[in-house]
């Protein structure tokens, strides 16, 4: 895809957007959960997961609930993912 090399550069600037994508390559995860799997605080988990969002690489299953929202990785965040590696 035309332009991925804007994403690739975004996400390889940031050690954590790695992480929480690769955490998220291997299923849906709650925001509780990939703190968890990554060691990563909340507030930097949530700030990268609305960066990811914006990028539209990661999406919110459910964003009208409050608490426990289930995030997953898309099909673009998989390809842009798979150049990095």
């Amino acid at each position: 895809m035309k332009g991925t090399i804007y994403l690739e550069a975004f996400i390889n600037r940031g050690n954590n957007r790695k992480q929480i994508l690769k955490a998220l390559l291997k299923g849906r995860k709650t925001q509780a959960e990939l703190h968890k799997t990554t060691g990563m605080y909340r507030t930097h988990v949530r700030r990268t997961l609305l960066e990811l969002m914006e990028k539209r690489v990661v999406k919110c299953q459910n964003p009208k609930d409050r608490t426990n929202k289930w995030y997953e990785i898309t099909e673009l965040g998989k390809e842009v993912l798979g150049k990095l590696e």
